[in-house]
């Protein structure tokens, strides 16, 4: 049984080799052009030729976003673009305009199309018509419910995509206008503000109440664990996770846990214990609610942000490893720890150990107090082997 796609968001080089290595089974990510999320450092033609070798390499995929919506203006150059992404070797593109796809067929470029959730996508004959233009996948818009999906899948035949995990739009997605509004900065082309999650004055009769209360429209984030081996069930072709500015250490805790449990239920192995074990890692990393949204019922009062909330900075990630020669780790820092602390290495491939840190030194040998300054490496005995990309983090009493 071929097993349901789990598709990565990748920033830049670095998070893409780190989703892969957590479990990913593909990445998706947006060139220095024609990409919505201009906000990542997203990749240019020489670094996407880079990504794809890496990822055929394991045996994975690449998908490459061009689902801005397009200005005559954007056009340019885009046919010569297209071409390069097919020599790098791109398993699809990832679109919202029709205009690629006749780009695509007129100039007869091999790659594979793979419809946007920019575009929307929430019924049947819309499916249909994608379908009719050559289109591979669809990724549907995060309004869809349960059904609504399974029917989709049933009355198309067309592979399916769907979001598990991250951010929610509080329009559709990409639909919203208020980010032009308030600031001029176009949602649908990459520059989202992300207006809805501002705060605002309540304001009644003309007068700004006169508390601290601020209003927002802020949607709480998704998580579908609960629901994992239903989405499997029904069909879906892939399941997504949002976040292509989120950290490294984000993408890695969040790829691995659903890599398990995905892993688990093909294997017969998942457990009501290992789904609270994932959810609970899933929770760490998270700086806002999660909910299920749209699949299960019509989100309500629960699944949104009214009245404030509070969006608390992860600061567990302390490190990366960078080298280990048997003796001694050395570890490029990210977050302050000292000598007492307890810790624990994480890994794509291994059970998390903890333990306590002994004495921490420069790349000199020097002893160090602390690890103060992110980006340093530190270095310290340990006598259990880690590997490169493994991560180290407090650990949780």
């Amino acid at each position: 049984m071929k097993k349901v796609e789990l598709l990565a968001p990748a920033g830049n080089l670095e998070r893409l080799k780190i989703a892969l290595l957590y479990g990913a089974d593909a990445v998706y990510f947006g060139g220095r052009n024609y990409s919505l999320r201009a906000n990542a450092k997203n990749l240019d033609i020489s670094e996407i030729d880079e990504a794809c070798k890496y990822a055929h390499n394991l045996g994975k995929k690449v998908y490459v976003t061009v689902n801005i919506v397009f200005h005559t203006e954007d056009t340019l150059g885009i046919t010569d673009y297209l071409k390069d992404l097919e020599k790098c070797g791109v398993d699809a593109i990832i679109v919202s305009d029709p205009l690629i796809i006749d780009v695509i067929h007129d100039n007869k470029i091999n790659i594979p199309i793979h419809i946007s959730t920019q575009y929307s996508s929430v019924n049947i004959e819309t499916v249909k018509f994608w379908k009719s233009l050559g289109v591979e996948r669809v990724v549907l818009g995060r309004e869809c419910s349960r059904d609504e999906i399974k029917e989709i899948i049933d009355k198309t035949g067309v592979e399916i995509e769907t979001f598990i995990h991250g951010a929610m739009c509080s329009s559709y997605s990409g639909r919203c206008v208020l980010s032009n509004y308030f600031t001029n900065r176009d949602a649908n082309r990459g520059g989202c503000a992300q207006i809805c999650r501002w705060n605002f004055d309540l304001i009644k009769d003309g007068k700004k109440l006169d508390n601290d209360i601020k209003f927002t429209m802020c949607s709480k984030d998704l998580c579908m664990l609960e629901y994992l081996t239903d989405m499997i069930d029904i069909g879906i072709k892939s399941l997504k996770v949002e976040g292509r500015m989120r950290s490294i250490y984000y993408i890695a805790v969040v790829i691995n846990n659903y890599r398990r449990a995905i892993d688990d239920y093909y294997n017969g192995t998942l457990t009501d214990e290992n789904l609270r074990m994932y959810r609970h890692e899933l929770d760490k990393v998270a700086n806002r609610d999660n909910v299920a949204q749209f699949y299960n019922k019509f989100p309500g009062m629960d699944e949104q942000y009214f009245l404030g909330r509070d969006e608390v900075s992860n600061q567990e990630f302390l490190g990366i490893v960078d080298d280990y020669d048997g003796e001694y780790v050395t570890v490029i820092s990210k977050n302050f720890f000292k000598p007492g602390d307890k810790v624990e290495i994480i890994s794509p491939d291994r059970e998390t150990f903890s333990f306590i840190l002994g004495e921490i030194y420069d790349e000199d040998g020097n002893v160090l107090d602390a690890s103060r300054h992110p980006e340093n490496r530190v270095k310290f005995k340990l006598d259990k082997e880690v590997k490169r990309f493994d991560m180290l983090r407090s650990y949780e009493l």
